[in-house]
Order: structure tokens, then sequence, then C-alpha cells
């Protein structure tokens, strides 16, 4: 593979899964739940597929998921917020098209048959 030489013309990935966990910092309490529903609400208006947890959100989208982060900065900064720190962990793969609902199903089938083999290979239960 050579290496570019124009960096400015590199298009962004077709497609990612990018988990981000927006931090406001400096509220007046330490609760942020109404940081997080102000951004679940933009992350609806968004049109993008998304599953909110505990943690974070996960969405993709490349161009799409980095404009909805910076508009979600934007947000919370405009409910009064004067600092914010958001992480992302994003990835992107060319082999397949992938969506971040898939991947979880893949993981949950494989625990479901590790259930399903355990309990096949169990013992009956003693007879009383």
């Amino acid at each position: 593979m050579t290496a570019p030489t124009d960096y400015a013309s590199l298009p962004t990935p077709p497609a990612c899964v990018a988990d981000f966990c927006l931090i406001p910092i400096g509220t007046p309490t330490a609760s942020v739940s109404k940081e997080v529903a102000a951004v679940q609400r933009l992350m609806k208006a968004s049109g993008l597929s998304y599953s909110m947890h505990s943690a974070g959100t996960t969405v993709g989208s490349w161009d799409a998921v980095m404009r909805v982060i910076g508009q979600a900065h934007t947000l919370v900064h405009q409910n009064g917020v004067l600092r914010v720190q958001t992480d992302i962990r994003a990835g992107t793969r060319t082999d397949k098209a992938q969506h971040f609902t898939e991947k979880v199903s893949k993981v949950e089938a494989i625990l479901a048959a590790d259930s399903n083999n355990t309990n096949a290979n169990a013992p009956p239960p003693a007879a009383h």
C-alpha cells in the first residue's frame, strides 16, 4: 500500500459503529440526567439508529456520528454547561456492513448455545 500524498482528500469511512460517553463538567449538581435526556432527544431527532446504555450511546455512520456528537456538545453548552468532555470509541470495517445490534445478537446467540449445551450435559436431578 502506498501512502497518500494528499491527506486532505482522504474520505471518511462510509460506516462505523461508535460508542460515545458525553460528560458534562461543572454542573450545579452531581446528577447529569437532564443533560443526558437532552442528548437523547437530539439522537432521536437525528434519525440515526442508536442505543442508549448506562455508560453511553452507540450509533452508526461516520460523518453523521461525528456531526451529532458535535451537536450534542453545542446543546449541552447551550444549557449552561461550561465544559464538556466526550470519550469516543469508534470501529470501522471494510469487509461487510454490520449494524451494532448484529454484534450484540451474535454474542447473545453464542451465550444461549452455551447455556443450552450446559443444560443438555447436566446430570439428571437426584431422586428423593
